[in-house]
């Protein structure tokens, strides 16, 4: 089940999650330096995330149906839009990378979703999963939206990824620092995040990965439904100048 997209945006709001989203994507933009003239698409809640990619072609935020929807990046614009996690509204091959993240863990079929995020992808396309992990404390912290859905295990991840025609490229870790609010660890984060990056990396909050697609065989497990069948969901107080997901293709 998806975390409400509320209870999301006010927990990046909130002194713990800009904390979180700042030690996420220091690991992000090692593994993705730059992405000019890129298409990026960000997939589940990954605003947080997009934010730094400000020299890409084109970003777009798509939000699943259950998990609600925020407009997004604000400043009477918007390039974020509601729809289902396993028949998004663009076109095969049209984005060059995506970020997944606070959606894997929750959604109803993983499969799907990624056999999806896979037809978007341009071949050789590069794909950054971020998922709760499994061993790790944030994923039994329930007051934040890691402790939430499915948490994974490398080996769980790696297995699905290959299952839906990726190949993993790149693992690393982020949120080594403990998942609470006391001013000590909220005011140090950084340093908290060094020493138990070194004392307990096992532990850290959650798996990143980069992936890469494969194009040398066709995915053949369910007959996609024409586009003309496809149901689009729009977002209800996004503003009438909204970049539409077909104008992304």
């Amino acid at each position: 089940m998806y975390v409400d997209v509320i209870d999301l945006k006010a927990f990046y709001g909130d002194r713990l999650g800009q904390i979180a989203s700042r030690l996420i994507n220091a690991r992000i933009r090692k593994l993705w330096p730059s992405t000019t003239g890129e298409r990026v698409l960000g997939l589940g809640y990954a605003t947080p995330f997009l934010d730094q990619f400000t020299n890409a072609e084109r970003r777009l935020a798509l939000m699943p149906a259950a998990q609600g929807i925020v407009s997004w990046p604000g400043d009477n614009q918007n390039a974020a839009a509601l729809v289902r996690d396993d028949a998004l509204p663009l076109e095969s091959g049209s984005i060059d990378r995506v970020i997944a993240a606070h959606c894997l863990e929750s959604a109803e079929n993983k499969t799907e979703m990624l056999r999806e995020i896979w037809r978007v992808l341009a071949p050789g396309g590069r794909l950054i999963a971020v998922v709760p992990n499994r061993a790790g404390l944030w994923a039994r912290a329930e007051r934040t939206p890691f402790g939430h859905g499915q948490p994974f295990s490398r080996f769980q991840l790696a297995n699905l990824l290959r299952d839906t025609m990726f190949s993993p490229a790149i693992w690393t870790r982020a949120l080594a620092a403990l998942p609470t609010a006391n001013p000590l660890i909220v005011r140090n984060g950084a340093h908290w995040e060094r020493v138990g990056s070194r004392v307990w990396p096992g532990l850290s909050g959650v798996l990143i990965v980069e992936a890469t697609k494969l194009v040398h065989q066709r995915v053949t497990s369910r007959q996609r439904p024409a586009r003309s069948t496809r149901q689009v969901l729009s977002p209800a107080l996004a503003p009438t100048s909204s970049l539409r997901p077909r104008d992304f293709a």
